[in-house]
């Protein structure tokens, strides 16, 4: 028999998914919306919405710190593979399915990050670089891809969205299955330009921390 507090807390648990779910769906189309337009789409009152988070800047952390440890935990399920090509690749496969990264793309840099969110991202990236030193190790992984190369290719596959959520998938599958095939070891056939530098790849976060500095 369910108690009137139990209830409630299936309701607010019910809420809370609704809220971040369209959180998801609003500041990925357009990262300037206001919480009124979450709260419109999720079909809550914007106290609701409140209740649970001080503010915007609150509810984009929590959305991309969601997106963060889902980016460690599929880390952590391609190293547990014995093979570091299977692993990094079944890894890449996981992320671009979740759709983790888009929200990387689209938030950083418009609030600050916890110190928490900071050391996650730290262990997110040690993660990924075991999985390119083992795929390398392994003999299959071509020599000059390297761990900022990862970030870039998942932009890429990110930027793929189309008003249709499973064309989306389909195509983003697609072109990672193109670039996984150009990721293989071919030392006659270097790839141009030079690699991409970190400060290249975290440009975003760098202005949140310097926005943040009074």
């Amino acid at each position: 028999m369910t108690t009137p507090l139990q209830g409630r807390k299936r309701e607010a648990a019910r809420n809370d998914g609704a809220i971040l779910a369209a959180a998801r769906d609003v500041f990925i189309e357009d990262p300037k919306a206001p919480i009124s337009a979450v709260a419109e789409r999720a079909g809550v009152g914007i106290s609701a919405l409140y209740r649970r988070y001080a503010g915007k800047e609150d509810l984009l952390r929590t959305l991309c710190h969601d997106g963060l440890k889902a980016f460690i935990d599929a880390a952590v399920d391609g190293g547990d593979m014995n093979e570091g090509w299977d692993a990094l690749t079944t890894f890449l496969r996981n992320v671009v399915d979740a759709d983790v990264h888009a929200l990387t793309v689209h938030l950083a840099g418009t609030f600050t990050p916890t110190p928490e969110m900071g050391a996650d991202a730290v262990r997110a990236n040690e993660l990924v670089e075991r999985l390119v030193a083992r795929a390398h190790a392994g003999g299959r992984l071509r020599a000059d891809f390297v761990l900022a190369d990862v970030t870039l290719l998942l932009e890429a596959c990110a930027a793929i969205r189309l008003p249709d959520r499973d064309r989306s998938v389909q195509l983003r599958r697609r072109y990672l299955a193109l670039a996984i095939d150009g990721m293989e070891r071919d030392d006659a056939d270097p790839l141009p330009g030079p690699a991409p530098e970190p400060a290249e790849t975290n440009w975003r976060w760098a202005k949140a921390r310097q926005n943040a500095q009074p």
